[in-house]
């Protein structure tokens, strides 16, 4: 079973206005990643815009990166869906096309209980037979996993790792240390909120799944190896220079952001899926003036 480490860099998936991928310009962000090395890529996460997509383009896309990577490294599929059985699918689809596991969020229009997202993911990773990463992201489903229910959950067979978000460096000592307490030896802690997870990997996080990395994913790799290596300063001298970009994500949000830079960059030509909107000029002329203040750490 795959385990998940290191560095997962999550990128755009570039569509039309009708939702239909645009495998080419996929191919043109994968292949910068894929010739970096990182240890895993996150295909249709939030940044991959995975609730905007059908079942048929988000089976599209896979296929594409699949044949792409060629098993070079793991890919982690976002399979969140609102109904159960939408999201088996979606993860017998990554499984068929060759993913490694698939990142699961609670979606919900209802709230749910916990006993409800716990009965979701133990039915999803029973009838998809994919490795399932548990999606913590309250701030898009509204719903916030405890302790105790990641503890649970990591008790589920085919339910491999849990991706949190790193919303407070303060915090995340305390977070990490929580969790282990409650997961099986094993079990991968990794964290987003690009900005904190310098932080959350120099605590014991194993991985982190980056928004940054899905379109510069040297100086992210950077950052992890110095971390391996037991590099303190040099891991938090690297997150320090990208202060200026953490900046950017949390102004106007990181998917915007990735989005001006893949056009600004002439990686692809693409626009975030409505209703959301492309950055106004005044906005994209401070991601280009961030760019242009930090080329030789990019």
């Amino acid at each position: 079973m795959v385990k998940l480490k290191g560095l997962s860099a999550f990128p755009i998936t570039p569509s039309n206005r009708d939702g239909l991928v645009d495998v080419e310009a996929l191919r043109a962000l994968l292949k910068p990643l894929i010739a970096a090395k990182v240890d895993s890529i996150g295909l249709l996460g939030s940044t991959g815009s995975y609730p905007y997509f059908s079942r048929d383009q988000r089976r599209r896309a896979v296929q594409a990166a699949v044949a792409l990577v060629d098993g070079k490294m793991p890919i982690l599929v976002g399979v969140g869906a609102l109904r159960t059985d939408d999201a088996v699918r979606l993860a017998q689809d990554a499984r068929d096309a060759g993913a490694a596991a698939g990142l699961l969020a609670p979606v919900s229009y209802t709230p749910l209980t916990d006993d409800e997202v716990f009965e979701h993911f133990q039915t999803v990773a029973r009838e998809s037979r994919l490795p399932i990463c548990i999606y913590d992201n309250p701030g898009t489903t509204h719903f916030r996993f405890t302790p105790d229910l990641i503890g649970r959950l990591s008790r589920v067979e085919g339910i491999i790792a849990v991706k949190s978000p790193a919303l407070d460096a303060s915090a995340v000592p305390g977070l990490v240390a929580e969790l282990r307490a409650v997961v099986p030896s094993g079990f991968s802690l990794g964290y987003s909120a690009d900005w904190n997870c310098t932080e959350a990997l120099l605590v014991g996080g194993e991985t982190w799944y980056s928004v940054l990395a899905g379109i510069f994913p040297k100086v992210c790799l950077d950052i992890v190896r110095a971390v391996a290596a037991g590099d303190t300063d040099k891991a938090r001298q690297l997150d320090e220079r990208l202060q200026p970009v953490w900046q950017l994500f949390k102004t106007f949000s990181s998917l915007r952001v990735v989005y001006a830079i893949a056009n600004l960059r002439g990686i692809c030509v693409a626009e975030p899926p409505r209703p959301i909107l492309p950055l106004p000029p005044d906005a994209q002329r401070k991601v280009s003036d961030v760019l242009a203040g930090m080329e030789s750490t990019l």
